[in-house]
């Protein structure tokens, strides 16, 4: 969360460097702008695909801890396994 915040932020900033740039005729901060902004939302690009990976991982895991749970009838197993699930599907949704 502390990345995406992050993120946000440079592009906000960036953003606004690139937009007083244009209006004072500073070409240098406007680009400076422009490319901070670039940079923070391709670093989140980044952080996105990064977080969808782990949240297979989580779906792949949960849904073999269940069967392993169902299989031996260990309920907690089975338990972490959709807790498991579940939170893979909400960080695939990021």
């Amino acid at each position: 969360m502390t990345d995406r915040l992050a993120n946000s932020t440079n592009s906000y900033i960036g953003a606004a460097k690139q937009a007083i740039g244009n209006t004072i005729g500073n070409t240098t901060l406007a680009a400076n702008g422009a490319q901070q902004q670039s940079q923070a939302e391709s670093a989140q690009k980044a952080a996105d695909a990064k977080t969808h990976a782990q949240g297979v991982g989580h779906k792949a895991e949960g849904q073999l801890q269940q069967t392993v749970g169902s299989l031996t009838g260990d309920t907690s197993v089975e338990a972490r396994g959709n807790a498991n699930e579940v939170r893979g599907d909400l960080e695939r949704k990021v």
